[in-house]
């Protein structure tokens, strides 16, 4: 179905693009969201991604998964965003100052969320690479394999990368931040 749409959309059927762009959307937006930490900047960097994605298609090789691909893309244009931009740990911080929250009651919801806001401090202080490969394996919760595809890596390497950046993340919760190393750890 998805390499018919594909084939269609190659050959201008807006139909059929706008129907990949319904699949995708929600995970492209979340990732650019992620990396640059700005609603706005994330949906124009998810804008962009379809824009070239959409050009690029006539290349694409309809066999493979196109997630993993528009992923790439999007990460692409998201870390460029972010280097020229600098305003990504302003931006997380917004951004959790406004995530839901699921406690009933005053004081654990201020606690949650300083939980929260201490963790997200944590992994900012982890390099880029670090931070990619958090974000794409636990909070977008992708598998290895499309993980690798989008990191243009071995399922190994992704799988190594993330064990250390977890072994610098628990280091700087241990080191940085003792409260939450005594309650949840990551």
């Amino acid at each position: 179905m998805e390499a018919d749409l594909i084939r269609r959309a190659a050959q201008g059927d807006a139909e059929a693009f706008e129907a990949l762009v319904r699949q995708h959307e929600q995970i492209v937006f979340r990732l650019a969201y992620l990396i640059v930490g700005d609603a706005d900047d994330a949906q124009d960097i998810a804008q962009e991604a379809f824009i070239r994605a959409y050009h690029a298609l006539p290349r694409f090789d309809v066999e493979r998964p196109l997630r993993p691909w528009l992923l790439q893309i999007t990460r692409n244009l998201a870390r460029n965003r972010r280097r020229a931009l600098g305003r990504y740990a302003a931006a997380l911080t917004r951004a959790f100052r406004a995530a839901p929250q699921t406690t009933h009651s005053a004081e654990a919801e201020h606690a949650q969320r300083g939980e929260v806001q201490a963790l997200w401090d944590a992994i900012r202080t982890l390099d880029a690479r670090d931070q990619e490969i958090i974000y794409l394996r636990y909070m977008l919760e992708l598998p290895v394999a499309e993980t690798a595809d989008i990191l243009n890596v071995e399922p190994g390497t992704v799988k190594s990368r993330l064990s250390r950046a977890l072994t610098r993340l628990r280091g700087v919760v241990e080191a940085d931040f003792p409260l939450l190393a005594e309650g949840r750890r990551p």
